[in-house]
C-alpha cells in the first residue's frame, strides 16, 4: 500500500501545544477583564453619592430607634423603682413602730373595762390612751401598715408563724385557731408574722381521751 497524499505541511506536536497554550492565555484574559468590568460595576454604585446616602440614613434611624428604645426602659425603670421607695421606704420605721403599737395595746387590755370607780386622774389618762391608739391606727393604715388578725382563717405560712399544733375534729386541719400575737404588713410585704395556733387531725387515742375527759 502507498502513502497518502498530502494536501498541506504537517503540524508537528509542538505546534498543537502552541495553539491550546495560546488558546487558555485567552480565555483567562478574557474572564480577567470579566471580572475587572464587576468590580468597576460594583465600585461606581459604592461611590454613588445617593446610595450612600441612603446607607447613612438607614444607620441613624437604626442608632435613633435603639436610643429611645433604651431611654424608654430607663423611664420606665426609674418609674418601677420610685413606687417600690414610696411604698416601701418607710419598712424599717414601721418594723419598728409595731413593737410600740404592741405595748399600747396591751396597756388598754389591762385596764379596767368599768372606770367609773377609778381615779379622776386615771381615767383622764386612760382617756388619753385611748384617743392616741385610735390615731396611731389610723396613721399606720393611712401608710399602708395594716394588723394581720388571722382568727378562723386558712393557714398561711407567708403571713403566719406556727407556734403550737391543736388536735381537733370540729375543724379542718390548717385552720388558726388561736392568735399569740398580732402580725403586721406593710402592704403586701410581711412585716412581722402572727403567732398562731394551727388544728390538725385528732388521732384516735386523742379523741377517746377527749370523750372520756
Amino acid at each position: 500500500m502507498g502513502d497518502a497524499p498530502q494536501d498541506g505541511a504537517a503540524i508537528s506536536d509542538d505546534d498543537l501545544k502552541d495553539v491550546i497554550n495560546n488558546a487558555a492565555v485567552s480565555d483567562a484574559g478574557d474572564a480577567n477583564a470579566a471580572g475587572a468590568q464587576t468590580s468597576d460595576a460594583e465600585t461606581g454604585a459604592q461611590s454613588d453619592p445617593l446610595t450612600a446616602m441612603i446607607a447613612e440614613r438607614d444607620a441613624l434611624k437604626d442608632q435613633l430607634l435603639r436610643a429611645l428604645a433604651e431611654t424608654e426602659n430607663m423611664r420606665r425603670r426609674s418609674e418601677r423603682e420610685a413606687e417600690t421607695a414610696r411604698k416601701y421606704g418607710h419598712t424599717q420605721f414601721a418594723r419598728d413602730l409595731v413593737g410600740a403599737v404592741d405595748n399600747l395595746a396591751r396597756a388598754l387590755a389591762s385596764a379596767p373595762e368599768e372606770k367609773s370607780s377609778l381615779d379622776e386622774s386615771v381615767q383622764s389618762l386612760l382617756t388619753g390612751i385611748e384617743l392616741s391608739w385610735t390615731e396611731i391606727q389610723s396613721v399606720i393604715e393611712k401608710h399602708g401598715v395594716r394588723q394581720i388578725n388571722p382568727l378562723g382563717e386558712k393557714f398561711d405560712y407567708n403571713f403566719h408563724q406556727a407556734m403550737f399544733e391543736v388536735p381537733t375534729n370540729d375543724q379542718p386541719p390548717g385552720m388558726v385557731l388561736e392568735v399569740v400575737q398580732h402580725g403586721y404588713a406593710l402592704h403586701d410585704r410581711l412585716l412581722r408574722p402572727a403567732m398562731v395556733g394551727v388544728s390538725k387531725a385528732a388521732d384516735n387515742a386523742d379523741t377517746v381521751s377527749a370523750e372520756k375527759q
